[in-house]
């Protein structure tokens, strides 16, 4: 089996993996970051989204061998210790989750919105850009609401690792 090596949340790792693992199985499985979801199997949810050297990607899509050499981000590298992303603390503040199931995918999107369209983002644009994630629990409002206050707040001089790196 082939060997992976690649830097998750900042940490190197590396491990032997099937050349049919995805993405997604080597983070929950092999790494265990559980906070990454497997919500349908077929890259239609969003569930899974991941940074892969700073791209949204939905790691239920890509191999763990496609990721060799990545500068990974999942969810769990997102918060500075206990201390929650301004997007984390928006989706918090805003009830911009429910069972919180889709939240990781959700958050992970919201970042990638941000890097590329700004911070001052309307309704239109979010709804738009979350267009391939799914929430079967909040009708969207909160989660609108979440990513735009959260937005707003990383413009108020807060970061993640990912925009330190940029």
């Amino acid at each position: 089996m082939p060997v992976v090596s690649m830097t998750v949340n900042g940490k190197p790792v590396q491990a032997e993996v099937d050349t049919r693992t995805l993405l997604v199985q080597f983070l929950r499985e092999t790494l265990r970051l559980t906070g990454t979801h497997v919500g349908c199997d077929t890259s239609q949810c969003g569930a899974c989204v991941v940074h892969v050297d700073g791209l949204a990607v939905k790691s239920c899509s890509m191999l763990a061998v496609q990721a060799e050499g990545a500068e990974v981000l999942t969810i769990e590298g997102v918060a500075t210790g206990d201390t929650l992303h301004p997007m984390q603390e928006a989706f918090r503040q805003n009830h911009g989750l429910q069972c919180g199931y889709c939240t990781p995918g959700m958050i992970m999107t919201a970042l990638d919105i941000v890097r590329r369209k700004g911070h001052e983002l309307d309704d239109r644009t979010i709804r738009e850009e979350l267009e391939g994630n799914l929430c079967r629990c909040t009708g969207y409002h909160n989660i609108v609401k979440s990513i735009a206050a959260g937005a707003r707040a990383m413009a108020d001089g807060d970061s993640t690792r990912q925009e330190a790196a940029e």
